[in-house]
């Protein structure tokens, strides 16, 4: 029985360093986001944890302002900006390594309003209507802000709609806000706001309409002091066990999926210099 228990203690010894602890246990990924992400984000990061030990420190805000935290702080270890506009800019303040930039998930811009549409909004040219409040995410600092302004100027609507923008928010989530609350009777939002709450709808734009695809990157910052870490949290949100909660919540992605909802031509991603008029 002596030789049998010394053989099981063993057995349970070389399981134990086998298993060992957490991959990442200790460790802390700091993580500055456009709240456009941030849903499924917040779960992924539990997940991530519970697998590898690893705690993710979540900042949410306005994309622009996630830069300049990141900036100024000297801190951070992924970049996840809303659209690939304020990744281009990340790149140009050499914040982000760009050999590690990946895309996580596709975005289309939308007129979201009440649920109902009590202002039976239809169309863009329906945002110029005498009266109507219109609310926008800062096009400066805001991802799906900028991409309003750019399909709203590319249709001409930029003076008779600007008429009517009463509200500025500061982030994605600001800016679905303003609708769930009642604050405005539309805003230039993502489609997916619609899949953040049941107070919202989303009036998609015309395939023709659509300026670009959206998509939200992600990119290990040139401060990272856990790269390895944070490597792993990227390809855990883009094609690992994360990448689930992008497709639960509502959010394209392929972009086969997004184009089927626009043209063969619109394009994926860039930049949108955005007009001294909206500054």
């Amino acid at each position: 029985m002596g030789k049998l228990a010394l053989t099981l203690l063993v057995l349970l010894f070389t399981a134990a360093v086998a298993v060992g602890a957490p991959k990442w246990e200790g460790r802390t990924v700091e993580v500055f986001a456009g709240s456009a992400s941030a849903p499924p984000l917040r779960e992924a990061a539990l997940l991530f944890k519970e697998r590898t030990g690893a705690e993710v420190d979540l900042h949410f805000g306005g994309s622009g302002t996630m830069l300049s935290q990141i900036t100024l702080s000297g801190r951070g270890d992924l970049y996840i900006p809303g659209s690939s506009d304020f990744m281009e800019l990340a790149k140009e303040k050499d914040a982000v390594d760009p050999s590690t930039e990946r895309v996580i998930a596709y975005l289309l811009p939308a007129i979201c309003v009440p649920k109902g549409n009590p202002k039976g909004i239809k169309t863009l040219e329906d945002l110029s209507q005498p009266g109507l409040r219109v609310g926008i995410g800062r096009p400066d600092t805001v991802c799906v802000g900028l991409y309003g302004v750019e399909a709203i100027e590319r249709a001409g609507l930029g003076v008779g709609v600007k008429l009517n923008v009463v509200s500025h928010a500061e982030s994605c989530s600001k800016t679905a806000q303003l609708v769930a609350l009642g604050l405005v009777d539309a805003v230039m939002g993502w489609d997916v706001f619609a899949k953040w709450s049941d107070k919202i709808e989303a009036v998609p734009l015309p395939p023709e309409s659509t300026p670009r695809i959206g998509y939200i990157p992600g990119a290990l910052t040139k401060n990272t002091t856990e790269p390895a870490a944070a490597s792993d949290f990227l390809a855990f949100i883009t094609d690992g066990e994360g990448a689930r909660f992008f497709s639960e919540a509502g959010y394209i992605t392929s972009v086969e999926e997004a184009r089927r909802r626009t043209t063969p031509n619109t394009p994926v991603g860039g930049f949108y210099a955005l007009p001294d008029g909206w500054k």
